[in-house]
């Protein structure tokens, strides 16, 4: 027997979240905000388009409602422009898992009376699932991308949404419909931008995915205080979004190992294997990267600095540094800190933004800092 659109949006909505938005879950077609072809990551093509003229009603519905993430455009090119896998493993828009999009309305403390500030429209899929459960006068949602834009215009509107759609950089929030009582991010930041605390009431919040160069993750919420300022600890989830486009990383530069001064160390490399333990390291070096050949760590940073860590023969870890600074030095000494704290996940940790500088804090706003890039 047929599974309808319906049935399969109540299983969708089943268990998840609070009654609104398990009832805006159940009310919004998710198929709809696919268009026609989604990617599929193969390890071996890599992304692989997948057309629903290929599938049967069924199977696409199937898609549509299934609890993932549906990669939409790699590296600018739509799905339904791609003939033959892409091999560049960078994705640039999709439609987010719909449990952990709830999960972000819900942790942003969205609800009926709030006017909301939607950074990256993307796919439109949640622009209506606010609009279903607030009304569409509530919502203002930016997108940087002209194509993505016009696409979710179009899907928004035919669910029978009309809310205030922009075209343009997210980063500059929109003035023009402030102030806001909640702002959220569906893209990624490195540091908040200074637009978005002045359009936000007093009270009102900034909920935002961050991603910096290193790898580091973190879920910031905000509170905007009546001077503009804005603080808040990281929240408990550890969400992974694509970055918004002016802050995402830059290429890789030529590396070369086994440069510059020599010293050991104790602390093992393998530890920035930890999200949190990467998160307090890309607090020392904001500017840095990381990569790993053969079982030997490399930093890099945009000054042209270096480092290189790898085992020693009489145990301990073989460290090489070059260039203006000494990443290592200043990784192992933000990891000292954190340890003598007891390790504490990212939720350990707050932020401040003022309109002169941001920073994150350990346990209290007044305990060690570090300053992140704005």
């Amino acid at each position: 027997m047929t599974t309808t659109a319906a049935e399969l949006r109540r299983a969708l909505a089943a268990g998840v979240g609070s009654p609104g938005w398990r009832e805006a879950l159940e009310a919004v077609p998710r198929e709809n905000f696919l268009g026609d072809s989604v990617y599929r990551l193969d390890p071996d093509l890599g992304w692989v388009p997948t057309h629903r003229s290929q599938m049967g009603p069924d199977e696409w519905l199937t898609l549509a409602y299934t609890d993932e993430t549906w990669v939409t455009q790699v590296d600018g090119v739509m799905a339904e422009d791609a003939a033959e896998p892409v091999t560049i493993l960078r994705p640039t828009s999709s439609s987010t898992l719909p449990s952990l999009v709830v999960r972000m309305l819900e942790a942003a403390g969205i609800r009926e009376g709030d006017r909301v500030l939607e950074i990256g429209t993307g796919t439109g899929y949640s622009t209506a699932l606010m609009c279903h459960r607030l009304g569409e006068d509530a919502v203002t949602s930016i997108e940087c991308d002209p194509v993505i834009a016009a696409r979710a215009r179009r899907a928004v509107n035919e669910a029978g949404y009309w809310p205030t759609l922009v075209e343009g950089d997210g980063l500059l929030g929109h003035e023009a419909g402030a102030p806001y009582d909640r702002l959220i991010a569906t893209c990624a930041v490195r540091g908040i931008p200074a637009a978005w605390p002045r359009q936000i009431r007093p009270e009102g919040t900034i909920t935002t995915p961050m991603l910096g160069w290193l790898g580091g993750v973190a879920f910031a919420h905000l509170q905007v205080s009546e001077r503009g300022d804005a603080s808040g600890r990281f929240l408990d989830d550890d969400v992974y979004f694509m970055p918004a486009r002016t802050h995402a990383a830059p290429g890789r530069p030529a590396i070369r190992m086994g440069l510059g001064e020599v010293r050991y160390s104790e602390l093992d490399p393998a530890i920035l294997k930890d999200d949190t333990a990467l998160f307090v390291a890309q607090l020392a070096i904001p500017q840095g990267h990381h990569g790993w050949a053969e079982g030997t760590l490399v930093l890099y940073d945009t000054t042209g600095s270096q480092a290189d860590v790898s085992p020693a023969d009489g145990g301990g870890w073989k460290v090489h540094q070059h260039g203006p600074r000494r990443l290592w030095d200043e990784v192992e000494k933000a990891i000292a800190v954190w340890q003598e704290a007891g390790q504490p996940h990212q939720s350990g940790f707050g932020l401040t933004v003022t309109g002169e500088e941001q920073w994150v804090w350990l346990d209290e706003p007044q305990g060690p800092r570090w300053r992140i890039p704005t």
